[in-house]
């Protein structure tokens, strides 16, 4: 089971690229895409989920060509999209039996499958009422139902947990793990937690390229002795900003406590961390902008 991405480029207009010689090989297991706004995240998983076609390159499912053959794909496609549409009138079992049957699944086959799924997402409770009147939450895990209704050999997850609590985050998380077992996930988010408790590979991707793929052991050891505590005054912050790579911060009685990635020590005070993917990422995307000040 394998997904190969190969020089892929998505040209959106005159000289603006989502994607350019993008390329990537993909196998079973958890794929966390991360990347700042606007880095082509959203633009490859449209063109995973067959939605829109690259401009050049080529993708390939089991060695058959996505442009050429997508229904070969779609036939094993789960897709969430970051602005999943809803039927507002419908209620979760109304909208997940459309779907359903719009997919080939069918009476009690459907409905099996259609519980089963509101159990997991934990709606069960909230099956009969209309989607116009559920939090923005419960829509999401609508979305991540419909999305897992033929029981998808490639599953592709665009911003999943956006607007999930911290119970039903790590809830998602914990299923996401499970299904990579048997098949490909895509998962792609600015959650870098999210990431950090499913992936078993990252691609960070960065103005439409792909900056490294590798592991999340991989990327932590990239910054290995590079993260650090510092406490500063206020006045002080501003200019640690300047030259730093700053993560978390918070203002204490005793000045703001900042969390820095940094090659050497930013202060003599400065107290060594255990790095995080946050750090990583931080790290490896500021040295591919070409800011050295860390």
């Amino acid at each position: 089971m394998n997904l190969e991405i190969n020089d892929v480029g998505k040209l959106y207009k005159r000289n603006v690229w989502g994607l350019r010689n993008f390329s990537l090989k993909i196998n079973s297991g958890v794929l966390g895409l991360l990347g700042p706004n606007g880095a082509g995240k959203s633009t490859l998983m449209r063109i995973l989920a067959t939605v829109t076609k690259p401009t050049e390159g080529r993708v390939s499912w089991k060695g058959h060509d996505l442009v050429g053959s997508p229904n070969r794909v779609r036939l094993i496609l789960g897709y969430l999209p970051q602005d999943f549409g809803i039927y507002p009138h419908l209620n979760a079992m109304e909208f997940l039996t459309y779907l359903a049957a719009a997919r080939g699944i069918c009476g009690p086959p459907a409905r099996r499958r259609i519980e089963q799924l509101l159990d997991i997402v934990n709606l069960g409770d909230a099956r009969k009422r209309r989607l116009g009147a559920l939090s923005g939450g419960m829509k999401q895990r609508v979305g991540i139902a419909q999305a897992l209704l033929n029981n998808p050999e490639l599953l592709i997850v665009d911003e999943p947990t956006a607007g999930l609590d911290p119970e039903e985050r790590v809830r998602f998380r914990n299923l996401l793990s499970e299904l990579a077992d048997e098949r490909i996930v895509i998962l792609s988010t600015h959650i870098v937690s999210d990431v950090e408790a499913a992936a078993t590979s990252i691609a960070l991707i960065n103005k439409g390229q792909l900056l490294i793929h590798t592991t999340p052991e991989d990327l932590l050891g990239r910054v290995e002795g590079k993260a650090w505590e510092v406490v500063v005054s206020s006045d002080r912050f501003m200019e640690l900003k300047k030259n730093h790579i700053v993560g978390s911060s918070m203002k204490t009685s005793a000045g703001v406590r900042v969390r820095v990635v940094a090659d050497n020590p930013p202060t003599e005070s400065a107290q060594p961390l255990t790095p995080t993917l946050e750090d990583a990422f931080l790290y490896l995307l500021n040295k591919a902008r070409g800011n050295t000040e860390s």
